[in-house]
């Protein structure tokens, strides 16, 4: 008996060893051991959520058997990234089950395996232990799989029904769910498909978050509506009032961006930004709707403590200028969908901005020229535009060259156009500097065959590539058939949405105006006008396409704008030009 109390310690470390994991939530988990790797974080080392406390009850949400869903419509510089992660070190050594990460892209989830994921799991002492070495022979730790104790991590895009559509899960982590496509392939809505996944499991856990993009058309914007709607509210440091953070109430001088402050809406004192921090730790999430088993989270930059309130008032005054840009300005740094001002353009409106400029007498402002192509089965048509600061547009005249494109005549008369000098108020002499020619029709090869000869000139066979939120210059080339020349697939569609936007919203002088020349006539803003966007059903979900506003509806003069706005994308600055 006596040897009993020596066995004790030896029991106790048995005992420990067998015992369960103690029972953590979310940011408990994350803040006992998430390591933040250096590839991917600012602030490398131990995880905090005292450092983002809005993001506790975001994380814990899912530790709640009540909660099935949780929605997170979120500006960067929140966080959200790293909850994610979170959410998946804590499922992966916590609460082991089935797990499904879908980004917006299958090259997007391959990114995100190595740039986040790897290092997470390699610095996280956690989680380093339960993964199979990439390089062992089971091969259980893939790019896109991973496997441990009592669990697998599969990573799937949107944009492969494949990866959406294989064995059951149990917790799905949707990330930027608003640039998913409209369907993964032809089968459908990806959300809709990666939830079907988990529905074999009565205590499932679905978590998505997304910056928003168009009010009517975001699916965070649905989902963060389809739940209780919560907002975080914290208190004033001069009066104790709670209030949500507004951009109306951030106060500054147009010169001095920077020096901005918050102006409660119930006092009335300015807050500096010193105060924001202890503001936000003391906040609370306060629900506007009826919970229903589906948790909705929205949060801004206002409340980061990455970014500073001068820092956003210096951003939106440079964003503020085109509705592109402000439209980025409202989705990542307020969080919030932006609402169009319409779907198209008067052409009667336009024919009122034209000018007594003409093609032999151009304004001071224009210091570049570009031409867009496009190739009929009898003709060229082209059009020649003039940009300026901060991408002032000038049209400078449409030319119509008629001929057979399948001869070289046409095309010799095309070189003659190019040869052109055009003369500025100013005495400054211009040529046109760079062009974009359509080779989607009939005479792909000759227009393959015209642009590899002529590379130096700045020439570029390119093709539209329809669907909104497409980069309307592609980051590099494809291969223009057999020929040595490069072909540039060309977001038209979001081309047409930035212009159109410029048209209905800047209606003065300066950056991003659109002027038109005295010959532009009625029949030239019909055809500038001639599309509009249509809504129709795609993967179940609706989505927006532009088309012509009648089938016989002209509309080369907008292709050709669209083909000719490409000098931001040929890396072309106009002050080299003068």
């Amino acid at each position: 008996m006596q040897g009993i109390p020596r066995a004790r310690p030896l029991f106790r470390e048995l005992a420990a060893l067998w015992a369960p994991p103690p029972v953590l939530t979310v940011s408990q988990w994350a803040d006992r051991f998430r390591q933040l790797s250096r590839e991917s974080s600012a602030e490398p080392g131990q995880w905090q959520t005292s450092r983002v406390p809005y993001l506790r009850e975001v994380m814990d949400s899912l530790n709640d058997p009540a909660t099935e869903q949780v929605w997170f419509q979120k500006s960067a510089q929140v966080g959200a990234t790293e909850a994610l992660n979170n959410l998946v070190g804590f499922f992966m050594s916590q609460d082991p089950a089935p797990l499904l990460v879908v980004q917006p892209t299958v090259e997007m989830a391959e990114t995100w395996s190595k740039d986040r994921l790897g290092p997470m799991i390699r610095d996280t002492a956690a989680l380093s232990g339960l993964v199979a070495s990439a390089k062992a022979r089971e091969g259980t730790n893939t790019l896109l799989a991973k496997e441990f104790p009592g669990g697998r991590l599969a990573l799937a895009g949107a944009n492969s029904a494949a990866g959406l559509a294989s064995r059951p899960v149990r917790v799905l982590l949707m990330d930027e769910v608003d640039r998913y496509p409209p369907s993964a392939s032809d089968e459908g809505d990806p959300c809709n498909l990666a939830m079907k996944r988990t529905q074999t499991f009565w205590n499932r856990r679905v978590f998505a978050c997304s910056t928003p993009t168009l009010k009517g058309h975001s699916r965070i914007e649905a989902g963060y509506l389809s739940g209780d709607q919560r907002q975080f509210w914290v208190p004033c440091p001069h009066c104790g009032e709670f209030q949500t953070l507004k951009w109306s109430q951030v106060k500054y001088d147009e010169d001095a961006p920077k020096d901005a402050r918050y102006c409660c809406e119930h006092c009335g004192t300015l807050i500096d930004e010193v105060d924001k921090n202890g503001m936000v730790s003391r906040g609370e999430w306060r629900a506007s709707a009826r919970f229903n088993g589906i948790a909705s989270f929205r949060i801004s930059e206002l409340y980061s403590p990455f970014s500073t309130w001068g820092r956003m008032a210096a951003q939106y005054e440079q964003d503020k200028k085109f509705p592109e840009t402000l439209k980025t300005f409202v989705n990542t740094s307020l969080g919030e969908p932006f609402e169009s001002q319409g779907d198209g353009v008067e052409g009667t409106g336009l024919v009122a901005r034209r000018e007594s400029y003409t093609a032999q007498s151009l304004p001071e402002g224009v210091l570049l020229l570009t031409a867009g192509v496009d190739v009929q089965g009898n003709r060229l048509e082209v059009s020649v535009w003039g940009w300026g600061a901060d991408e002032e547009a000038w049209r400078v005249e449409h030319v119509v060259l008629r001929g057979d494109p399948g001869t070289p005549s046409l095309w010799n008369d095309l070189d003659e156009l190019f040869r052109k000098r055009y003369v500025t108020d100013d005495g400054r002499e211009l040529i046109i500097e760079a062009a974009a020619i359509d080779s989607g029709g009939h005479f792909t090869q000759t227009v393959y065959g015209y642009c590899a000869t002529r590379k130096k000139y700045r020439l570029w066979a390119i093709k539209g590539f329809a669907g909104f939120g497409k980069l309307i210059w592609p980051k590099a080339a494809s291969k223009a058939g057999k020929t040595s020349g490069d072909l540039f697939l060309v977001g038209v569609d979001t081309a047409k949405d930035l212009l159109y936007g410029r048209l209905r919203s800047i209606l003065d002088d300066g950056p991003g105006y659109i002027h038109f020349d005295a010959t532009f006539d009625q029949a030239d803003a019909d055809q500038i006008s001639g599309e509009k966007i249509i809504y129709k059903m795609v993967g179940g979900r609706r989505v927006r396409r532009f088309q012509p506003v009648s089938d016989d509806a002209p509309v080369e003069q907008l292709d050709c704008f669209v083909y000719a706005y490409v000098h931001d994308f040929l890396g072309l600055d106009p002050p080299d030009f003068l």
